[in-house]
């Protein structure tokens, strides 16, 4: 058996101010951030403890690699040897000089630019440190259209092995148009499965089987769009609860929500699903 695991702690702070989330330019309270790193701690021991290979994403409401908690959490993660893959959403404004201690067979990154927030000369230079210690990432943004030219230059700047994706803008219905999509595929080969709302009521899913959603007190809900209550990692008899379920929502919109239904064979287009590693990429390196 192999689980994939979305961790999302209670930490909710960052130091980016995103138009679009309400966790921008928030900050948690001393107090509140060691609550959240014991609760870090009390999953990293319980992850130990498993015998099942386990997969990992962090996707926390903030930024958690500027805190060195978050930073030691993802070490230790990536030297155990039932942990496959660990990766977690950043800006990547962290030091990156801790990352030459983790093992980079497990160890990647799912790094975003925020154009509103950095430079793209500033967020390159963090790129290229990446680079020079071997560590595996993947860069992206959300493709608004006054960003496209953007996209293009990201792109460009981007070391070439590097999968540069784009996530599609889904507030506007068609928001794109045909030009446009044709431009931000040649970008992103995979866009097209990400510029899609997928009906998925009723649909097979993985959600809640192998993979499922942990918050920080060791609560387990299907995946982070279906907050029904399903059992808790801290408790004898939880993995009991794991099974196939149909989806109950009427749609799936959001990477992280969609790459688990089973219909689309997602894991034939990516090596990494959580890592967001297309196929596409091993073939042309």
């Amino acid at each position: 058996m192999k689980w994939h695991i979305l961790y999302r702690g209670p930490l909710s702070s960052c130091n980016y101010d995103c138009s679009y989330c309400p966790f921008g330019k928030t900050k948690n309270t001393k107090a509140e951030l060691a609550e959240d790193a014991k609760k870090l701690t009390r999953f990293i021991h319980w992850v130990k403890s498993r015998k099942e290979e386990i997969e990992i994403l962090f996707a926390p409401w903030g930024e958690a690699l500027i805190k060195g908690y978050y930073q030691k959490a993802m070490t230790t993660l990536s030297h155990f040897p039932n942990v496959k893959k660990v990766t977690i959403q950043t800006n990547l404004t962290c030091n990156t000089s801790w990352m030459n201690q983790v093992n980079k067979e497990s160890f990647s990154l799912w790094t975003t630019f925020h154009p509103s927030q950095t430079s793209l000369d500033k967020f390159t230079k963090k790129s290229q440190q990446l680079d020079a210690l071997g560590i595996r990432y993947t860069v992206g943004f959300v493709a608004l259209k006054e960003d496209l030219k953007l996209l293009e230059a990201l792109r460009a700047a981007i070391n070439p092995k590097v999968y540069v994706w784009a996530n599609a803008y889904k507030r506007i219905k068609n928001y794109y148009t045909q030009k446009e999509i044709k431009k931000i595929v040649a970008i992103d080969p995979l866009f097209n499965i990400n510029n899609q709302v997928y009906d998925s009521l009723g649909k097979s899913c993985q959600a809640g089987h192998t993979s499922f959603s942990v918050d920080g007190d060791g609560n387990i809900t299907r995946c982070n769009f279906i907050k029904d209550y399903v059992a808790n990692i801290y408790e004898d008899s939880f993995a009991e609860q794991l099974k196939p379920r149909p989806c109950s929502n009427a749609t799936c919109r959001c990477y992280i929500g969609y790459i688990h239904l089973d219909a689309l064979k997602l894991e034939e287009s990516y090596n990494g699903l959580w890592e967001r590693m297309p196929r596409l990429l091993q073939k042309n390196i």
